[in-house]
């Protein structure tokens, strides 16, 4: 694989998408091939440039140079079967079985599985200079981080070799222990689910089996790729001193984690209104102050160990390119602290 990855992380409305489409954008402007992806399931991505919904099925292009995609994890779980099936009538297998239609796209877990994958698609392609990634909020954004690990877990849980074990084709064979839970199984799948149900599952994970060294291999590169030096975690958050526990739990997180980081974005922070008695003036200056003094909280807790960059307030919100294009340009401006995003090529060298 190549390219480097930017991973954009934070809770939910601190304006992750917006500033990973802004960086996006000045990283395509500098010269280098860009994709940014979102595994966001608002897909607010989709908006901030423009793009429709041709980017669940490949990238499309916003600009020269920048490609953005989206997520869609039932159309990258059916690609990835029909890509790495053995034949296509074990494909037809799979896509056919019911607990796998079910399932494509719902379980819980299946969409950071997904991303996890078309990650990997994506940096297999060679076709990127730099990968920039707008995660979900938080929580979920941690369980994508987990994805991974997971599936190696899954590929090797005894609940698998329990539905590979050839008790399954012949009853008259197989160890007796194997024998009991398997009626177990099904007398208990028989009163919760419907014996129908269980069987489906063992027929999915049977015909799927051949598939599993290849999630187990791409899932190792994957971790492995999101704990490289060279792959940089920006954590955004807001700037009020209540956002503080959920970015220093985020980040010691990450770091047990062993990923890389880089500065905390703090976005947006109003900037003083200066002089003036209307009520605009008073409730912009009382955010003002909230937000100096959720700064001042940040800075104590990382004194010295971390860049900590305001991003100012914009009078209307960036929704299209030319307002993601300023928005980058102001970033820019700090040349001492945007090289260590990692996420700037000409311009973050040549600083």
């Amino acid at each position: 694989m190549s390219g480097e990855l930017t991973v954009v992380v934070g809770a939910g409305g601190v304006g992750k998408t917006t500033l990973a489409a802004a960086l996006a954008l000045g990283s395509a402007r500098e010269g280098l091939r860009t994709l940014v992806m979102t595994f966001d399931p608002s897909l607010r991505l989709k908006d901030a440039l423009g793009v429709g919904d041709a980017a669940r099925d490949d990238p499309v292009p916003v600009v020269a140079g920048l490609d953005a995609a989206l997520l869609d994890a039932r159309r990258t779980f059916d690609r990835l079967v029909r890509a790495y099936a053995p034949d296509s009538m074990a494909a037809r297998r799979i896509l056919a079985n019911r607990f796998y239609q079910d399932m494509a796209g719902h379980l819980a877990g299946i969409l950071e599985y997904m991303a996890m994958e078309r990650l990997f698609e994506m940096r297999a392609s060679r076709r990127y200079d730099r990968i920039i990634l707008d995660t979900p909020p938080t929580r979920q954004a941690l369980d994508f981080l987990q994805a991974p690990q997971r599936m190696m877990d899954l590929v090797d849980s005894k609940a698998i070799r329990f539905a590979l074990d050839p008790w399954w084709d012949d009853p008259g064979h197989g160890s007796l222990p194997l024998r009991i839970a398997g009626r177990t199984a099904l007398g208990l799948s028989d009163r919760i689910v419907g014996r129908r149900f269980l069987l489906d599952v063992v027929e999915f994970i049977r015909a799927f089996a051949p598939l599993f060294e290849g999630f187990r291999s791409r899932a190792r590169e994957v971790g492995e790729l999101l704990r490289a030096p060279e792959t940089r975690f920006l954590l955004v958050t807001g700037p009020g001193s209540e956002r503080v526990p959920d970015a220093m739990f985020f980040l010691r997180r990450l770091e047990e984690a062993g990923h890389h980081l880089g500065p905390i974005l703090v976005n947006p922070v109003t900037p003083d209104p200066g002089p003036g008695a209307g009520e605009g003036v008073v409730l912009l200056r009382h955010l003002a102050d909230r937000d100096r003094r959720g700064l001042a909280l940040l800075q104590r807790l990382f004194p010295g160990e971390r860049r900590i960059l305001p991003v100012a307030l914009e009078p209307s919100p960036p929704a299209d390119l030319p307002s993601l294009e300023r928005l980058y340009g102001k970033l820019a401006e700090n040349r001492a602290f945007l090289p260590q995003c990692g996420i700037f090529g000409a311009y973050g060298k040549g600083s």
